[in-house]
């Protein structure tokens, strides 16, 4: 038997290590290609890291078929590419990943797929970010580099709340990311646990499909007509908020809310106290638009009930009022996080939620190298204006520190090519 050298043995059984020339992107999301796009605009080579088989893999694999932009197309584009004449105001989710699809295309972006960050940390004696890769075809990869952009966003991991015996319900549980059509519930009592705007699309999508649905309302809420006369209700508000401040114009949402749709009160679903706006930019929380699902909770077709207490046995579910109902599924609509926890290590730029800790619009970049897009609780919006900025900054960094002049960190590990 022949002993190997302990230095020896780690070198065989080290991850095969890459050498980036340029920021290491790890997401292929919209954010991800955002910013791909504006750094190939800059000259500046990367790579890009994607757990999927697939660009926007949210979009592509856990939405539902009916699922269409919520706001108007020019606010949901990407920098330098704006959606066909074609499309209308409100995309639907085929012609969204298409719209994508083509976006990569055009700025040429090839993301490695199947391709899993393990873990990302930042060495300070090479002053180089180390991300450990695995995948099913590379097998174990290390990609070295001097930037690393974190594009994974806000929606990376479905919730499922812990509810008490839900392990022994009966019927068929899922969450809304695996949520196709309403076809497969027909005939069916299906439990929607949450209001937001997928809990409502979906109790409408179920409802259409000749599924009874019940959707639990366990907070205040705000919901708002998607148009007032034909104009975008977010539109309007952008308009105001050019000239008005804030509480004036989230006052204005809620008379206007009232105008179209009612005293909601009466359907059980109550207004928070803070307006819709002020929700959303010290919260995160998105009021909810209405598609129509109004319409079938005054008709009776969609049942509003209060907070899940307990699963029961069997198919019976108890809800914090004391009722005890039978439901043959349960779709839970209760939203995504960010992962980044998980993986991104020995940085405090984020909070135990995975989101920067400074607000928007200055939390898109941190130190030695480090940078965030798609965690403004902005929607595409927000994550394409942050990849603007990140795309410049690296830009202006990477010329400075690539001339000639000045040499790379050494890779203290095997490097088996160079990625430009």
């Amino acid at each position: 038997m022949v002993l190997l050298p302990t230095d020896r043995m780690d070198s065989l059984f080290s991850p095969r290590c890459v050498w980036v020339n340029g920021p290491i992107i790890v997401g292929a999301g919209p954010s991800g290609l955002a910013v791909a796009a504006c750094l190939r605009e800059q000259g500046v080579p990367y790579v890009i890291l994607e757990r999927a088989d697939c660009i926007a893999s949210l979009w592509a694999k856990r939405t539902y078929d009916r699922l269409k932009l919520h706001l108007p197309k020019q606010f949901c584009e990407l920098p330098r590419m704006p959606f066909p004449d074609h499309y209308p105001e409100y995309p639907t989710r085929a012609q969204f990943i298409d719209y994508l699809e083509d976006y990569a295309s055009k700025f040429e972006i090839k993301p490695e797929f199947n391709c899993t960050v393990q873990s990302a940390r930042y060495d300070e004696t090479s002053g180089l970010w180390r991300v450990l890769t695995s995948g099913p075809d590379s097998g174990d990869m290390e990609y070295i580099g001097r930037w690393l952009v974190v594009a994974t966003g806000e929606n990376a991991e479905s919730v499922i709340p812990d509810i008490p015996g839900l392990e022994g319900f009966d019927g068929k549980v899922t969450h809304v990311s695996n949520y196709k059509s309403g076809e497969a519930y027909r005939g069916t009592s299906v439990l929607v646990v949450g209001c937001g705007n997928s809990g409502m699309e979906v109790s409408l999508d179920l409802c259409d499909h000749g599924a009874r649905p019940a959707m639990v309302v366990r907070d205040a809420v705000h919901v708002l007509p998607r148009e007032v006369l034909g104009k975008s209700t977010f539109e309007l508000a952008v308009l105001l908020m050019r000239w008005l401040p804030l509480w004036i114009v989230d006052k204005i949402m809620v008379i206007l809310a009232w105008i179209v749709l009612g005293d909601l009160a009466k359907l059980g679903l109550r207004r928070p106290a803070a307006g819709p706006l002020e929700l959303k930019e010290t919260h995160g929380r998105t009021p909810v638009l209405d598609y129509g699902a109004l319409a079938h909770i005054r008709a009776g077709d969609i049942a509003v009930v209060p907070a899940v207490k307990r699963f029961a046995k069997g198919d019976q579910v108890e809800l914090a009022d004391g009722r005890v109902l039978n439901f043959d599924a349960v779709i839970f609509a209760t939203g995504y996080r960010s992962n980044v926890p998980q993986w991104l290590q020995g940085t405090d730029f984020f909070n135990k939620d995975g989101y920067p800790k400074t607000a928007f619009p200055h939390g898109w970049k941190g130190q030695a190298g480090l940078y965030a897009v798609g965690f403004t609780r902005r929607g595409l919006s927000g994550a394409s204006a942050d990849a603007v900025r990140i795309a410049k900054d690296l830009g202006n960094v990477w010329r400075e520190e690539t001339k000639p002049t000045k040499r790379a960190g050494a890779c203290h590990r095997r490097c088996i090519s160079v990625v430009f």
